[in-house]
């Protein structure tokens, strides 16, 4: 989708065009906080900061989806992200280049501002990303490490049947027994009953849970590590609460700038069985009983 975005095929050549001259490399620390990718504070030698995050060269794709991600994000001007400066192959390894975020002191009302921002940002319009229909996205992409099917559908209910809830299942059904797996065609079936169709769509965040944004330069939040597509903003809503939940503020700042439907609270669990699902087939049968427990509680 970001045409802009050039491809490197090494880290060097990427580093010559970003400074605009031949630079090295003075420092390259470990980062810690993500599983997927090796990340890296890197310092070139004339004094420029940079985050880099690397994986096998087979996984460029992976950074692509996500800079495409975080581009979309941007354009809404609702919240910041960190600005991408490049991707590519180095090697036996794929890369990808963006700004280092200096982290400072949350302002006095950080979560109360965050709920603001991010219902900005689902308010903002989304037309350009779904092609053919109403929600999804212009191409697919990865939800973790999971692979995320965003082929366009005109309705939300039938986008987050089918793009969301078949393909995890078909990939966890090794895990499911006959009664299980017939508990879940149930499920798929109700779901029309269940979910309702957003007033507009809205553009996601898509993995929104605590590891997934941090407190900017400017005291506010910024975001990190898109699984970006368009539908219904209580998906987002319903994953900050899937591990926990954010402070109420968050919550409040939210839901009165955005508002809140009526039997959102009845909805939430069934968002969240994608990314329970999804963690099934990344992490295993960990996994299932929280699976099965919601998929009983809509079924019986």
């Amino acid at each position: 989708m970001d045409e802009s975005l050039k491809r490197y095929d090494s880290l060097k050549e990427a580093l010559t065009d970003i400074y605009g001259k031949d630079v090295g490399v003075c420092q390259k620390s470990p980062v810690s906080g993500g599983d997927i990718n090796r990340a890296y504070l890197l310092r070139a030698c004339d004094g420029g900061v940079l985050f880099l995050k690397e994986n096998t060269a087979d996984n460029l794709n992976f950074f692509i989806k996500e800079a495409e991600g975080l581009e979309a994000i941007r354009k809404t001007k609702a919240i910041s992200v960190p600005v991408v400066k490049a991707c590519g192959r180095d090697g036996f390894d794929s890369f990808l280049l963006m700004e280092f975020i200096m982290q400072g002191s949350r302002n006095k009302d950080f979560y109360e501002e965050f709920g603001r921002d991010l219902a900005a940002m689902h308010a903002a319009d989304t037309e350009e990303y779904t092609g053919s229909g109403s929600f999804g996205f212009v191409s697919d992409n990865y939800i973790g490490a999971g692979y995320q099917v965003n082929t366009p559908e005109e309705k939300w209910i039938d986008f987050f049947r089918l793009k969301r809830l078949l393909p995890q299942i078909k990939r966890a059904e090794k895990w499911f027994n006959d009664t299980e797996s017939k508990a879940l065609d149930r499920l798929l079936e109700k779901a029309g009953d269940i979910l309702v169709e957003p007033e507009k769509p809205a553009l996601l965040h898509g993995d929104l849970w605590s590891g997934n944004y941090m407190t900017g330069p400017d005291g506010r939040a910024w975001l990190i590590d898109p699984a970006v597509y368009v539908g219904h903003p209580e998906a987002d809503i319903a994953m900050t609460e899937l591990f926990g939940g954010f402070p109420k503020a968050f919550y409040g700042g939210y839901f009165e700038a955005a508002g809140k439907m009526p039997g959102y609270e009845d909805r939430r669990d069934l968002y969240n069985l994608y990314h329970l699902l999804n963690h099934l087939n990344l992490f295993g049968a960990t996994y299932h009983r929280a699976v099965m427990s919601v998929v009983y509680r809509y079924t019986g």
